[in-house]
């Protein structure tokens, strides 16, 4: 079992936690959504819209990973490094960059894969 000592381990963990595109797509949509509500809570100084958008954003992200993924949410282990993944993961979608890191994290060598429904490491 492997452990994740930084976020460079981190990073390719959350990748491979993310494999499916309906997955990412939950995702995108989440951070998307959230960052929207978020613009709406301070345009209108109601702290109700910012936490729409977190109650929004966390479910639906979540729906992907219990329902699409099967898995855990790297959120419960890893918050600030699953909240920060989040938008590094949509920037590169958005730029097209995203595919050589899934394609390194998914074909790694020895790498470790969180088991279906715990987001824990086996190999």
């Amino acid at each position: 079992m492997a452990q994740i000592r930084d976020y460079d381990d981190f990073w390719p963990f959350y990748l491979r936690a993310h494999r499916r595109p309906a997955t990412r797509a939950c995702h995108y949509a989440a951070t998307t959504l959230g960052l929207i509500f978020l613009c709406a809570s301070v345009r209108t100084a109601r702290v109700e819209w910012a936490i729409a958008g977190l109650a929004l954003g966390y479910g639906l992200a979540w729906f992907g990973h219990f329902f699409i993924e099967r898995n855990k949410p790297a959120t419960f282990g890893h918050p600030l490094w699953s909240f920060y993944s989040d938008f590094r993961m949509l920037a590169l979608a958005l730029s097209g960059r995203l595919s050589p890191h899934l394609e390194k994290a998914l074909t790694s060598r020895g790498a470790a894969f969180p088991r279906p429904g715990t987001g824990t490491f086996s190999n």
